[in-house]
């Protein structure tokens, strides 16, 4: 009767040693030379978010009576009253476009220029 023997694991392995590995001169400085860039990049700077505001803040030849009526009346009551402004303001400046036949994208160059004026002046202070 043949008899056959059965090993205590069931798996073969070629593995000799421990997890960890020591390398040592040559082979290290070959390692290093080949995961190391040849060219060092460096990255753009980071921008800062976009600003909300006016560049002008502060500036421009009412730009003290918009802050002190701002003051007086405070700031809530104030950015009403301006909205309705701005609105009226763009109001007249549709008419305008349309007694003279501008189309829509005239009409808009001509509200984008006044909020620039606006700003250089200081009513957007």
């Amino acid at each position: 009767m043949a008899t056959s023997s059965v090993t205590a694991t069931a798996f073969a392995s070629s593995f000799h040693g421990s997890w960890g590995t020591t390398i040592v001169g040559d082979e290290y400085a070959t390692m290093v030379a080949k995961t190391t860039p040849n060219v060092v990049r460096v990255g753009r700077p980071l921008r800062s978010g976009p600003m909300m505001g006016n560049i002008n803040e502060g500036k421009g030849l009412f730009a003290p009576l918009v802050v002190i009526t701002r003051n007086i009346v405070g700031t809530k009551r104030f950015n009403q009253l301006r909205g309705k402004a701005i609105a009226l303001h763009s109001q007249v400046i549709t008419e305008f476009c349309k007694s003279i036949g501008a189309d829509k994208k005239q009409r808009q160059g001509l509200i984008r220029l006044a909020k620039k004026n606006g700003e250089k002046l200081g009513f957007l202070a």
